[in-house]
């Protein structure tokens, strides 16, 4: 699916036309620079390379100026690659098909209010976590019959005698978040084409300031 690069600035409330107070996320989408085309002879798939926001110039390598040579601008943040069938808002109002060069800006005018996307992004961080607050277990509600510090223990994994091993997949303590998460028909409510602003119903992962993908 075709997409654009965003960075997540953070939550708000949007009044819809009766009043009522919907949650939503705002977005900074683009403007994003197509870096590379990919195509099947040479790379064995087709899709488009876009970056967004301008890299510190102190932080730069050698490597990441010849990767944007050719597209005739500086090196960026960040980059992620789309499949390529774009469409764009023309001067009547329709949309219509176009295909990006290396060079080109795709911003946010491919999308359009009322429509459903998708976003992928990272979400927060939580470090190693127990497996109440990981995997949802219960606890042990009352502070009687006999134990006195087992409160949010996860309990047996396992026998002793047979099979005298722990399963795969058993649901342990661990490292939670910080994973790659993609949230579904997220509806858009209003775009902001002069701050190239898009607003979206909900919550999107991670925390502000994120890089974000949105595909439709």
């Amino acid at each position: 699916m075709a997409g654009i690069i965003g960075k997540k600035i953070g939550m708000s409330s949007f009044f819809d036309q009766d009043g009522k107070s919907i949650p939503c996320t705002m977005i900074e989408a683009g403007p994003c620079i197509v870096t590379q085309i990919k195509n099947i002879e040479k790379d064995g798939y087709s899709a488009i390379q876009l970056g967004f926001e301008d890299k510190n110039q102190k932080k730069l390598k050698k490597s990441e100026i010849g990767h944007v040579k050719n597209a005739s601008c500086q090196p960026l943040n960040t980059y992620s690659e789309f499949k390529n069938n774009y469409t764009r808002t023309n001067d009547e109002g329709t949309s219509e098909q176009f295909e990006p060069n290396v060079g080109d800006i795709v911003g946010i005018d491919m999308f359009n209010e009322g429509e459903f996307v998708d976003v992928t992004s990272t979400s927060k961080g939580k470090g190693f976590q127990g497996v109440v607050k990981r995997h949802g277990f219960a606890g042990v509600g009352d502070a009687t019959h006999g134990q006195h510090n087992r409160m949010r223990a996860p309990g047996s994994i396992g026998a002793a005698s047979y099979p005298a091993r722990v399963f795969k997949g058993m649901r342990m303590a661990g490292r939670m978040g910080g994973e790659k998460v993609k949230i579904k028909n997220l509806k858009v409510l209003k775009i902001l084409k002069d701050k190239n602003v898009i607003i979206l119903k909900g919550a999107v992962p991670g925390h502000n300031n994120t890089y974000v993908n949105i595909t439709n």
